[in-house]
């Protein structure tokens, strides 16, 4: 049982019977278990399933096909990114200079022209220099680009045939082809 006394101390009423008991160990040799240890875990690789490894500090390696893949993926999104949003900038800059000092008409609500309603009809319309269409273009680009990644992606999986990766991603195309032609109908 403890008391609170008034100097803010916590003091112990009961005193516990003890008794100080003192072991002996026998010395033991800690440099040659470490040095058999350093040894075995250096040596020591597991393989996984999939041609994967495991390192002595539990980190995964990865095949030089999965290497290829990340590398190829992440510089597909980072340059397709990149190139849609110079494209989309470009037709902002375009767009800008041709009509920026135009007042803003919100009298009447006006529509998506008709060409800007497919791809198609974007493509002809950047042919035929329409600032606008170049704006189009470059969003078109940056849906396009998840949509590539996806692709590939899955192209590989067949390739490796890796099956259950393989029906994922056909489930995210799917999901990705309805959401863009749900849009039309």
């Amino acid at each position: 049982m403890y008391k609170f006394n008034n100097s803010f101390r916590w003091a112990l009423l009961a005193q516990p019977n003890s008794e100080v008991v003192t072991l002996t160990l026998p010395p033991e040799n800690p440099d040659s278990n470490i040095e058999q240890l350093k040894e075995q875990n250096t040596s020591t690789v597991a393989q996984l399933p999939h041609e994967g490894e495991i390192d002595v500090n539990n980190n995964i390696i990865k095949t030089l096909s999965e290497q290829q893949l990340e590398y190829l993926l992440s510089n597909l999104m980072k340059y397709g990114v990149l190139i849609a949003s110079a494209v989309v900038l470009l037709g902002g800059i375009l767009y800008l200079i041709h009509h920026g000092a135009e007042p803003a008409e919100y009298h009447f609500f006006r529509g998506e022209p008709s060409e800007f309603c497919s791809p198609i009809g974007v493509v002809k319309a950047v042919l035929s220099g329409s600032d606008r269409s170049i704006i189009q273009l470059g969003l078109l680009l940056l849906i396009a680009t998840p949509i590539l990644r996806v692709f590939i992606s899955l192209l590989t999986f067949l390739l490796q045939r890796e099956f259950i990766y393989v029906i994922v991603t056909l489930l995210v195309m799917a999901s990705l082809t309805y959401s863009l032609v749900g849009a039309y109908y």
